[in-house]
Formats: structure tokens, sequence, C-alpha cells
């Protein structure tokens, strides 16, 4: 089956997004943000990218539903019209035209609960908010669920510099996009524009010379664990910590061979919108993804991955030693 038409799509919104969050960023100040009942921070650009990709989506493919993380309820809190109206303003600058209420409405179509059965759309608008605050980086992710598989990714990294290791070219205009369909490849490009480049995990099979990237934020990750991994592997290197699906194109383009996100808590479950973009840009490039048993993620069961534990992102040749010395550490 083709996806040209969702690949350009998808490939429109998220670029459109990714414009938007840093236009907000450039002009971050302290009511742009508010507090989620989880505490973690959210901001206009959060709503705002949700609102023009849904609207984007929708244009073309009304009757696909949308996995969303965000939802409009405290905006619609007279407490939060200010920030409401920030959020309508920005969305504004890039659909105009749109109503205020149109916007809210955008951004609670995300509430679709998933599934194993047909086709549905998966959005995090910002992934990586911390690190967007933090004025680092951040991502955009969009997937294409079909039958509880990924089929296709979209990663916006507006602060990410092309470029072939992870500090990229300094001199260089951050910014770049990936793009995977399943069996087509994964590809690199520029935010701005330009042609798409193909990108290849390492080839690195011994984990001695490899490299790892994790978490910035240590209650996304065990780092504690991490490092006794590190060491079981060799792995000297220190690791790189990055926010964001970011991590899955670092590894996707060569940058880290290893990608760890290992358990804080049993009861957590990874969402589905943190990990689907990101997963098959890796797959696609010729890595691997698995939760740390070494079972495929499965996103069909709505909209987390209650049937797995962590995430371990490799170029492919290393995920079984990998996959031993996280199981070794975790005792699992």
């Amino acid at each position: 089956m083709s996806y040209a038409a969702e690949r350009r799509i998808a490939l429109e919104a998220v670029e459109k997004a990714s414009f938007l969050c840093r236009t907000v960023q450039a002009n971050l100040v302290a009511e742009a943000s508010m507090d989620k009942r989880d505490k973690s921070p959210v901001t206009v650009a959060d709503f705002g990218a949700q609102a023009v990709v849904t609207h984007i989506l929708r244009g073309a493919f009304p009757d696909l539903p949308l996995v969303g993380e965000e939802d409009a309820a405290a905006l619609r809190d007279p407490e939060n019209h200010a920030l409401a109206s920030q959020v309508v303003a920005h969305v504004r600058d890039t659909l105009p035209g749109l109503g205020a209420d149109e916007v809210l409405d955008l951004i609670d179509y995300g509430t679709f609960e998933g599934g194993s059965s047909g086709r549905h759309w998966t959005l995090d608008p910002i992934d990586g908010t911390k690190g967007f605050l933090r004025m680092d980086q951040y991502a955009v992710a969009l997937a294409l669920i079909e039958d509880g598989e990924v089929v296709l990714g979209v990663l916006g990294c507006p602060n990410m510099p092309m470029g072939g290791d992870l500090g990229g070219d300094p001199d260089g205009e951050p910014g770049c996009l990936f793009i995977a369909v399943r069996g087509e490849g994964a590809f690199q490009r520029a935010l701005s524009g330009g042609d798409e480049q193909p990108v290849r995990v390492t080839d690195i099979s011994r984990t001695e010379a490899a490299n790892f990237c994790e978490s910035v934020e240590a209650a996304h990750s065990s780092q504690s664990d991490s490092a006794q991994v590190a060491q079981r592997l060799g792995i000297t290197a220190e690791p790189f910590r990055i926010d964001s699906q970011c991590k899955y194109g670092a590894v996707s383009r060569g940058d880290a061979s290893i990608y760890l996100r290992l358990p804080t808590r049993k009861d957590y479950e990874e969402k589905i919108w943190d990990h689907a973009a990101g997963a098959i840009v890796v797959s696609e490039a010729g890595g691997k993804v698995t939760d740390v048993m070494g079972r495929d993620l499965d996103f069909s069961l709505g909209r987390t991955l209650r049937n797995n534990s962590g995430v371990i992102v490799t170029n492919g040749v290393l995920h079984d030693p990998v996959i031993a010395a996280v199981r070794e550490v975790l005792g699992v």
C-alpha cells in the first residue's frame, strides 16, 4: 500500500507545527506555560502545535481519528483566558481565519482511545516540554498506526542541527525533520527545506566502541541503572543526555548506537505518542526497538504501551548484548 498522500500531509503538518513552536520558544515568557495535574509544564506551543497538526490532518483525512497528548479543558477555564488567547493568536499566525472556539475544538479532537483495528494518528505536539522550556531540544512527533502497527512517522526537531554527529555543525542552521514509512527507509531533511537524505544507524558491532544516549530528566529513565549497563558492556564514553524523541533521530543517523529508557517504577505505562514516530524512524534506518525484555513495542492496546516495560533502542547489531546487560542489571 502506498502512503504517499499521508506522508506528504504528515510532513506538512509537522513542519508548520515546528515553526510555530520555534516562534513561541523564541518569545518564551513565564505566562506562556502552566502546570498540568501531573505537574509537567504545558506551553502555548503544546496546544498550538496540536491545533495546527489536527487542522491539517482533518482537512486531508477527515475520517481518521487522533490519539493526542493534550486537550483543551484547562484552556476553557476562565482563569486561563490569557493563556488561551496566546494559543489562539499563534495558531492564527499559522492558519489565518480560525476562530477561538475552532482552535479549542481542534485541540480536543485528540481524545481517541486508539486500539488494534483501523487507522489512526498519534501525536505528541511537544515531546520534551522541559527541554523546550530550557531552550533546548524537543520534538513534534506524529505517527500513523494501522491495525496496531506503526506505518509512518515524522519527527520535527526544531533545535537539532543537521549533521553526522551529536554536536552537529555549530555554525549551521538548527532544525531537522526525520521521515519514515514502513518498507521505504528513513530520511532526514532540514526544517527550512531542501532535499531529503537517507539516514542509517551505525555498523558498530563491539559494545566497547558504542556510545549511548538517555533522557536528561532522571524521572524519565533510571540513569543509575544505565550506568551499570554501560559498565557491563564496557562502554566508557559518557552518556549523551538529550530531551525527547530527538534521541531516536540521533540513533537513526548514527550519532549514537544505543538509547536506553529504563523503568523508574513498575507501574508506569509508556504513552504511544512518546515512541511511535521515533520507533519507525529507527527501524527503517536499520535499527531495532523493543522493551527491556526484548519484546516489540505493542501499539495496539490503546493510548499506552501497557504490555511493555521500558524501551531499548540500538543499531540492531548490538541489541542482544544490550538486552542481556539490561536484564542482568534490572534482575528480570
